[in-house]
């Protein structure tokens, strides 16, 4: 499509992920090297997703009012870059509560108004959403890489630096992305209420909240679980990337898929996936081939189950309602269902061990086939042939 900045935005998802595969495996290890305790760690890891339930509305919000994503994109993102630096002021829970709370509460903006806008440029060549979006897990992959193999080598009071870098990353491209106005729709006029009181919108947020939750052990404690099992911090990171590599392959791949199924039949096949997926690495680390199996189920349980779930939100929400709805999505799903479900992990862990924790999010997975299989009805809304505006 001409007119489309494809690298500018290929870049925006490669820092972004890059900062989240720094933050996501590693930060957990950071935390345990300052001696904070299990729940002190889970109740930490999930304050990304726990900003996440009321700040993204809120920047979507502000940015549907203006007509100006980037410009909220671009403020929330110094201001959390700023609020960062705090980390380096100790290592007490309560700072470090305070710190991640605060900057993970402004660039929570970032991620739903870059996917809006992402769609607006590409207006009726959605399908072309996953070409772009690979570039993010092509930067989660060398990051989680990098710092795998950094980690092995220096100290683990490292990672905030490496963290820092990647965000200002984000700051230096997202400056350079045009804004791409949303187009005027019929559904302008359809109060938001309504549009969120429909039972497949209902039940397409209450199935990513569960899937959210159910990545809730696998996000906070995925690295402490391996580390205990005697696999080198080089060797997790590889184990991330691994799950990446699949995730860009199932994104380049979509386009077939999406003709040869509905949305909501890849939508529970991967709630079904990750029931498998989590139950394998609570109960099988010390096989390294379960894990690398499991592994590649990350193509389902992130992969088709993102594209699908975006594809999903973008055909409920036209016109002005892109933003707020993307962010109303991300909200309660990586939002709330995130927070429960790291915090859950953590008492979990704390009480049962690993294999418990990785069950109950085997446990959100197997709920959530349940509710999209029986309430996820898309109608004449959902085409075989790919993403369609």
């Amino acid at each position: 499509m001409r007119g489309l900045p494809y690298r500018r935005l290929a870049g925006f998802y490669f820092f972004y992920f890059a900062y989240l595969g720094a933050f996501a495996p590693f930060f957990s290890l950071y935390l345990k090297a300052v001696n904070l305790s299990a729940v002190e760690i889970g109740v930490l890891m999930s304050l990304p997703q726990l900003t996440r339930i009321v700040a993204p509305y809120l920047w979507g919000w502000l940015a549907d009012r203006s007509t100006r994503r980037l410009r909220v994109v671009r403020l929330t993102g110094v201001a959390g870059s700023i609020c960062f630096l705090g980390v380096f002021a100790g290592t007490g829970f309560a700072l470090l509560f305070a710190v991640l709370s605060a900057m993970t509460f402004f660039w929570s903006a970032a991620l739903p108004l870059i996917e809006a806008t992402t769609l607006s440029h590409l207006g009726d060549e959605t399908v072309r959403y996953g070409r772009i979006r690979v570039w993010g897990s092509v930067g989660f992959i060398a990051a989680v890489v990098a710092v795998g193999y950094l980690l092995d080598w220096f100290e683990v009071s490292l990672l905030p630096w490496i963290v820092l870098t990647m965000m200002l990353g984000m700051l230096a491209v997202c400056w350079q992305i045009p804004e791409a106005p949303a187009a005027p729709h019929a559904a302008d006029r359809q109060p938001m209420r309504d549009i969120l009181r429909r039972p497949e919108v209902m039940a397409l947020i209450a199935g990513g909240a569960l899937m959210a939750a159910a990545h809730g052990p696998y996000y906070t404690f995925y690295s402490i679980h391996l580390v205990n099992h005697g696999y080198s911090k080089a060797v997790t990171g590889w184990l991330w990337a691994l799950g990446v590599i699949c995730e860009i392959g199932i994104f380049v791949w979509m386009p077939h898929l999406y003709r040869a199924f509905t949305l909501r039949q890849i939508l529970i096949a991967s709630f079904a996936l990750a029931v498998v997926r989590f139950v394998a690495i609570g109960w099988g680390a010390d096989s390294a081939l379960l894990l690398l199996l499991a592994q590649t189920l990350h193509a389902a349980t992130f992969g088709s189950f993102h594209a699908a779930a975006v594809g999903v939100v973008h055909q409920v929400f036209r016109g002005r309602h892109q933003a707020r709805g993307q962010a109303i999505y991300g909200s309660f799903s990586f939002g709330l269902g995130g927070t429960l479900g790291g915090i859950a992990s953590g008492y979990a862990w704390e009480a049962s061990g690993a294999g418990a924790a990785f069950t109950l999010g085997a446990a959100c997975a197997a709920l959530g086939v349940g509710i999209l299989w029986r309430w996820l009805r898309l109608g004449g809304q959902e085409p075989r042939a790919g993403l369609r505006s």
